[in-house]
């Protein structure tokens, strides 16, 4: 709740007047409890999961050109059925232990590491520079923690391997897991924000990123003109599409959204090597032509 009964005393507090969207956070945050301002991360992720894989899945469903040619691995299909099936157990973990470890983790991240709900709002500037920094936060400790779980055999045939039930992904098996493995790899998602607290409007914008980029790697489509294409050592769908295509059998592509690690630790050779043989037999059929 906000330490001001009105927007004057608020104006005169921060010594100038609210930005209109410091307005509109007091307008509606101002009566509210800070728990209750923090339980609406549960709700963003739900419309998150539920919405953003939507696109991709009715292009599979139609099977829509020029955008259905971009399927990485496009012998896989998956019936609506599937997909339904998918979803409901994602809400299933949802409902079971991702939201109520939001519930619990409140008094950790507003009370202790200081997650900030009030006024002022954070610059631009700011939130951009966080968010950068809980990407690589995230990726470097989600490269380990995802790599143990492969090479310690135990870790993959009791926790890992129900990620991997689908070998062509889809957006809404990007959450699907164990609940041991959705507490675990929830580390690296957290920690950037433990280390470096920011404002709860920054807290949101990262953690409705890092899904919609866990849904991106996922969705099992890798478009030409995709925006992420700008972002430096972004890996994207293909990159990760290769792991799932592998399996249990894989020692590539452990990143969860960039490729330098496995560059620097060498687990991408067989991804390396797998597209520069594409390469050679389209340039030999471009030739025979």
């Amino acid at each position: 709740m906000l330490p001001y009964a009105t927007l004057l005393e608020a104006e005169v507090a921060l010594g100038r007047n609210l930005t209109a969207a410091e307005t509109l956070w007091f307008n509606y945050t101002g009566k509210m409890p800070d728990f209750m301002v923090y339980c609406h991360t549960i709700a963003l992720l739900f419309f998150v999961f539920s919405l953003a894989p939507l696109p991709v899945v009715f292009i599979e469903l139609k099977r829509l050109n020029p955008f259905d040619s971009h399927k990485i691995q496009p012998k896989v299909r998956l019936s609506f059925k599937e997909m339904f099936r998918c979803y409901k157990d994602v809400m299933f973990l949802f409902f079971c232990i991702v939201g109520p470890l939001q519930f619990i983790s409140y008094p950790l991240y507003v009370k202790i590491v200081g997650i900030r709900t009030g006024l002022p709002l954070p610059s631009v500037w700011e939130v951009v520079l966080q968010l950068i920094v809980y990407f690589l936060i995230e990726d470097y400790t989600n490269y380990w923690l995802h790599r143990f779980l492969h090479v310690n055999r135990w870790g993959y045939d009791n926790i890992h391997r129900v990620h991997h039930e689908y070998e062509a992904p889809i957006g809404y098996a990007a959450p699907y897991a164990h609940w041991i493995e959705i507490l675990l790899l929830g580390i690296p998602t957290f920690l950037g924000p433990a280390i470096v607290p920011c404002h709860l409007i920054t807290f949101w914008l990262w953690i409705a990123s890092r899904q919609l980029e866990a849904i991106d790697t996922h969705k099992g489509y890798e478009f030409p003109w995709a925006i992420t294409k700008l972002i430096p050592f972004y890996g994207g769908a293909d990159h990760h599409d290769y792991h799932h295509f592998v399996g249990g059998q894989s020692h590539s592509n452990f990143a969860s959204v960039f490729t330098y690690c496995d560059y620097i630790y060498g687990t991408d050779k067989g991804y390396r090597y797998q597209k520069k043989m594409l390469k050679l037999k389209e340039g030999s059929y471009k030739k025979s032509d």
